[in-house]
C-alpha cells in the first residue's frame, strides 16, 4: 500500500467517522474531549486526584461513543480515562421536543 492509497483510506475514513458522528450526536448529552480521544456520553463523572504532587482526571463515562477510526465498535456502555492534561466536558443542548406532524398533538 502506498503512502497516496494509506492517506485516501484515512481520509475516507474520517468522513465516514465525521457522518456517524453527524448521526449519533443528538443521542447524547455530554461532550468529553481529553488529549487523546474525543467521546459523547450520557453520564460523566470526573474525580481531580493527585498522587506525590502529580495532579490528575479521572473520568467516568457511561453510554459512550468513541471519536476512533481505529476502533471496530465505537459504541461502549463504561468508559474509563485517566488523563494529565486538561479534560474540556460540555453538555449538549437539546432542542425542543419535536412532535410528529400530523399526530395527536398537531395543531
Amino acid at each position: 500500500m502506498s503512502a497516496e492509497d494509506l492517506e485516501k483510506y484515512e481520509t475516507d475514513m474520517e468522513l465516514q467517522l465525521y457522518r456517524e458522528y453527524r448521526d449519533v450526536v443528538s443521542l447524547f448529552t455530554h461532550v468529553v474531549e481529553t488529549e487523546r480521544r474525543f467521546y459523547l456520553a450520557n453520564s460523566v463523572d470526573v474525580k481531580v486526584r493527585s498522587d506525590g504532587g502529580e495532579v490528575f482526571f479521572d473520568i467516568t463515562m457511561q453510554d459512550a461513543w468513541v471519536w476512533d477510526i481505529y476502533r471496530p465498535a465505537r459504541f461502549v456502555k463504561n468508559v474509563r480515562v485517566v488523563t494529565f492534561k486538561d479534560v474540556n466536558i460540555e453538555e449538549l443542548a437539546k432542542s425542543e421536543i419535536e412532535l410528529p406532524k400530523g399526530g395527536p398533538f398537531s395543531r
